[in-house]
């Protein structure tokens, strides 16, 4: 057994508890595993590491080479030997000069200083096995994959170092280990029937409830030739949970936590599987999202979206789905509730949870919402056609008002058919430019002079005539096309006012923008390129604005409507006295004029103390003040003698084409009320 010439031994104390392994012919040697290194060897024991002397091999650091799954296992070891009486036997590798050394080993403990635990190491013979063997009890050691020889009985007759590292207690049957029961049932009775059976299942492990790849595979123990299980097992936690997480991701909104639209398809297809009752559909957007995200910010636009979310969630049963179709669009799948009075009182009590003003840092608001309702039967339709009825059901509760809901049915949808024939319509007429200019005169209320002519637009359908801007204005702010349509008034307005100057005509023209062209980011740069057309005529352009586009977002609005002015525009806001401006408000903006809505010229002289308010205002602007909708002598006289600058109205005349306006011009000047 001589692995290395003999040398002289260090001298040791008579009450050395280790003298008696010192004479000892086999290596002997003590292992610290919380310090990797060996603290005590004999002289064979050092012969077998290849060391010069004891205190050599003693400033060795034994875990400067070792692999993890070696130092986990001499843990385990040390754990288990300090259980009095408790003997390890196995083959360990060493690699003393870099040279594999098989060497069956014995292990007990041996104790260190600070009641602390060491592992006396005994080299009881080497191990010789073909390369075959070594390489694969040497994989067994070092991998992660988890391999455990249970009998069919559950008792354990193997762990590799993997499965002792997740098991802490290594005596429980095997079956204790399975979180769910049925799991380990199912299992046996495959291999049984079988004799292998893979599957995933939750397992409690010393880190927690761990998810594992098992395979188990009936066999028999190699010792006792006793029926066994052969079990491999590998931790897919992280898998799992990754592939829980995209899945998840997969069928939510982020921002709210519902399901989204691909989800509700899936809902819907699967409906026929779950009932064959009628089930209820509700689609609902948050009335004037837009104002308040502008208003208050998108942080509080987001609290909103996430409240009324978690309202909708609250306010449906678990079987019920809430998904959210992107901006303030959501919509609730119902199960089993058809077109009956409780339905009715169902969408009543859901629609009443969802209208509570929400409080977000100090800011409350009040949140309302509009909701389309439809009723269908599971298997009968797509998710588009379902969402297109309950869309309609949106649209009817919005035009009647919003902060209400309304049921689809065939009436609307008849209504709706009509009005995307008119869209189809209408993108026709704009390809086509079916649309001329009227001209509105403003009257100079001092001189009676025309001074200025509002354009407004008109349809010239060539099967139905002119069409007036209330029948399709509204649709061409819903669907977009506004912003082309508004950019062709724009560019005809700017060549009339051109032309008029080059004639020599002393009068401005006021065109209409609207909110939504005036939110394009294209706007800016529209009036730039008509203001640097030759002979524009500065100061004699107006843009007629309503107040609902000067909320929120101050700053960035005042530097746009200073850019307008800069170019040579002059700026109005129109149907004044209908939204939110007060005097610190609009003092701000560079505002040329200010058009009072006919609402309070209709009531006159009841609206009296109204109109010389804002009359008041605009002498405190220095600002132009125009009356509209003027009908009556009596209006006309009380305005001129309030000291109103100019006003406009069929009282005066009524919106014509530009040949008979020129016409009216030529013939007076100045117009005198009948």
């Amino acid at each position: 057994m001589d692995l290395a010439p003999r040398f002289t031994p260090t001298p040791q104390p008579e009450d050395d508890a280790f003298a008696l392994a010192r004479r000892l012919q086999t290596p002997v040697w003590v292992y610290d595993v919380d310090q990797s290194r060996v603290v005590l060897a004999n002289e064979s024991a050092c012969r077998m590491w290849g060391a010069e002397d004891e205190a050599g091999l003693v400033a060795r650091d034994m875990g400067k080479d070792m692999s993890t799954s070696v130092a986990r296992r001499a843990q385990q070891h040390r754990a288990a030997l300090e259980s009095p009486g408790a003997r390890i036997n196995e083959v360990w590798t060493f690699y003393p000069k870099g040279e594999p050394l098989r060497v069956r080993m014995s292990m007990t403990g041996y104790p260190l200083n600070n009641d602390r635990t060491g592992i006396l190491c005994e080299a009881v013979g080497y191990f010789e096995d073909v390369p075959t063997n070594v390489r694969s009890a040497e994989a067994l050691t070092h991998t992660d994959v988890m391999i455990l020889l249970f009998s069919v009985m559950g008792e354990p007759l193997y762990m590799n170092p993997a499965a002792r590292n997740a098991f802490s207690n290594d005596e429980r049957p095997l079956s204790a280990a399975f979180i769910n029961p049925e799991d380990w049932t199912r299992a046996q009775f495959e291999v049984d029937l079988t004799g292998e059976h893979r599957f995933v299942a939750r397992l409690r492990t010393v880190e927690g409830v761990r998810w594992h790849d098992i395979s188990i595979k009936f066999c028999h123990d190699a010792v006792t030739g006793n029926p066994a299980y052969l079990i491999t097992a590998f931790d897919v936690s992280e898998l799992r949970n990754a592939r829980d997480r995209a899945r998840y991701l997969a069928d939510r909104d982020q921002l709210t936590g519902c399901y989204n639209r691909a989800h509700l398809m899936r809902s819907i297809a699967s409906l026929p599987e779950v009932t064959r009752d009628r089930c209820t559909l509700v689609y609902l957007d948050i009335d004037r999202f837009k104002e308040v995200n502008d208003r208050y910010g998108h942080e509080f636009g987001d609290a909103i979206l996430k409240e009324v979310a978690s309202r909708a969630r609250a306010a449906v049963r678990p079987s019920d789905t809430v998904a959210r179709l992107g901006g303030d669009e959501f919509v609730l799948l119902m199960q089993d509730l058809g077109a009956t009075p409780d339905t009715t009182q169902e969408i009543d009590r859901i629609f009443n949870a969802l209208c509570k003003p929400i409080t977000y840092k100090s800011n409350s608001i009040d949140v309302t919402v509009s909701m389309g309702v439809t009723v269908f039967t599971p298997g009968t339709g797509e998710l588009t056609e379902i969402l297109r009825e309950a869309d309609i059901g949106l649209y009817k509760a919005k035009t009647d008002g919003r902060n209400r809901w309304a049921y689809y049915n065939a009436e609307l949808g008849a209504a709706a058919a009509a009005r995307l024939s008119l869209e189809a319509e209408l993108k026709h007429a704009m390809a086509d430019r079916q649309f001329v200019l009227h001209f509105q005169p403003r009257i100079d209320l001092k001189t009676g002079r025309i001074v200025s002519a509002e354009a407004l637009i008109r349809w010239k359908h060539p099967e139905k005539g002119l069409i007036a801007p209330g029948k399709f204005i509204p649709v061409t702010e819903e669907t977009g096309m506004i912003v082309g349509l508004g950019r062709w008034v724009l560019e005809e307005g700017c060549r009339q006012a051109i032309a008029w100057d080059k004639a020599g005509l002393d009068i401005s023209i006021s065109l209409n923008v609207s909110p939504g062209q005036f939110e394009d980011p294209s706007l800016m740069d529209d009036l730039a390129a008509l203001s640097a057309l030759p002979g524009f005529p500065r100061g004699k352009i107006e843009l007629e604005i309503t107040e609902g586009v000067l909320i929120g977002r101050d700053i960035e609005i005042e530097r746009r409507l200073e850019e307008i002015v800069d170019m040579g525009f002059r700026v109005a806001i129109d149907d004044f006295g209908t939204g939110y401006s007060n005097l610190s408000y609009i003092s701000r903006f560079p505002l040329h004029c200010l058009k009072m809505d006919m609402s309070f010229i209709s009531q006159l002289p009841e609206s009296g103390p109204i109109v010389r308010l804002i009359l008041s205002l605009a002498s405190q602007l220095n600002t132009l003040v125009v009356a509209e909708g003027v009908e009556t002598s009596d209006q006309h006289d009380w305005l001129k003698n309030q000291g109103c600058d100019q006003a406009q109205g069929y009282l005066y005349q009524r919106p014509v084409p530009l040949d008979e306006f020129l016409s009216i011009i030529k013939k007076s000047p100045t117009v005198e009320p009948p």
